[in-house]
């Protein structure tokens, strides 16, 4: 303890006991900053909770659900929407696929479409926006715009897709009784290393953390009825060709692929349109998210998939199999998404839920996980690693 000299107002010579006195400082420092960490954790925590307002995802998992919408939901589309869509001839599958609907069963009388021969364009390229405006200001009935690609997001780049994003986000401020579709854009063979499959990820996890509505173009074209996976295809769909080889497929004019490819989106597109229009697949009230933990890794150090030693974080060395375990009493489990530092790996629609991590790393990351039930809540956890090799 260090002694000091003060005076006071008589010119009196007094001590003050400096160690004392920090002491109580610091005692009064460590409780300010107790209270601001506990406030500033708190605001993380409430920033960071789910808000269980659905994000709309139409992909083949959509597809597989077609014959599940109610039919009062039907007419209650044709009579209630009315449709921008610019597209040229790749976004043109949606509206064979609606033909082809509307002739297996008349009563799939699609709503007005208003079709503008344009597209999403290339990187950073939003010269479609002002027509959009335009034709919303003129026509106050139109209540959904969509936009579809055609080769410009194989081509584009991080910054030019979060522009496209910034975009249509800022229109449906601007217009907030219209509802905006965003689209991933159409394979094109470079399979899960490519520019496209990182771009169509990146519109994935944007739509999914902001609540948007997607028509998942490139997961329709990557899944068959059966559940296989063909990231590596192309957008002519040569899985198609295989699996109406052996399975009744209708006939139809489909630009850039097979009929059957056409036909699938617009089943998902009738079931994007049951879920705006309000329907609950469970035919009930679930808001209920599901239950979802990564229950492998552990904190602890793993040696090639193998668990060596618990630690107070999590040390990967090697391969792992990451593992999920996901519940939902109320309307199951539709599937979970897998994300590796915001950029989404897999889509599990099938027990067990796992991925397999085998690609090499020198470094830390985010791992997270999304299960989303049959309602559409969902619900996530996430934790953070260290991965070697």
């Amino acid at each position: 303890m260090r002694t000091s000299w003060q005076y006071n107002k008589k010119g009196e010579r007094i001590k003050e006991m400096v160690g004392i006195n920090s002491k109580c400082m610091i005692g009064k420092y460590a409780i300010i900053t107790l209270i601001l960490g506990v406030i500033f954790t708190a605001a993380i925590v409430l920033s960071s909770e789910t808000t269980n307002a659905d994000p709309i995802i139409a992909d083949h998992i959509a597809s597989a659900e077609f014959d599940e919408i109610p039919a009062e939901y039907v007419s209650q589309i044709h009579d209630n929407y009315h449709i921008y869509y610019g597209h040229t001839s790749h976004g043109s599958q949606i509206m064979s696929g609606l033909e082809t609907l509307e002739v297996e069963n008349a009563s799939y009388d699609p709503p007005y479409f208003h079709e503008v021969s344009d597209d999403l364009g290339h990187n950073g390229d939003v010269s479609w926006e002002p027509d959009i405006r335009a034709y919303l200001d003129s026509n106050l009935e139109c209540n959904m715009v969509m936009m579809s690609w055609c080769g410009g997001c194989s081509d584009n780049t991080e910054e030019g897709i979060n522009i496209y994003l910034e975009t249509f986000n800022q229109l449906e401020l601007d217009y907030p009784d219209v509802t905006f579709v965003y689209m991933t854009g159409h394979l094109d063979g470079t399979g899960v290393n490519g520019n496209l499959y990182a771009r169509n990820n990146q519109i994935r996890a944007y739509c999914n953390s902001n609540e948007k509505v997607l028509f998942d173009f490139a997961d329709i074209e990557s899944w068959d009825p059966d559940g296989n996976y063909y990231p590596d295809d192309t957008d002519y769909c040569n899985w198609c060709i295989e699996w109406c080889n052996s399975h009744p497929c209708p006939s139809c004019s489909c630009a850039h692929s097979q009929c059957f490819n056409c036909y699938l989106k617009g089943k998902a597109w009738w079931w994007m349109m049951a879920r705006v229009s309000g329907w609950n697949e469970t035919g009930g009230n679930d808001n209920i998210p599901p239950i979802v933990t990564i229950t492998k890794p552990e904190k602890a150090l793993y040696f090639f998939n193998k668990k060596i030693i618990p630690l107070v974080t999590t040390i990967v060395i090697g391969i792992i199999e990451v593992e999920v375990e996901a519940s939902d009493s109320h309307s199951g489990v539709s599937h979970v998404d897998f994300y590796l530092d915001g950029d989404l790996m897999v889509n599990v629609s099938v027990l067990p839920f796992f991925w397999l991590w085998n690609e090499k790393s020198f470094s830390k990351h985010t791992l997270e996980v999304t299960a989303f039930d049959g309602a559409g809540n969902f619900a996530s956890d996430k934790i953070t690693l260290v991965k070697l090799l």
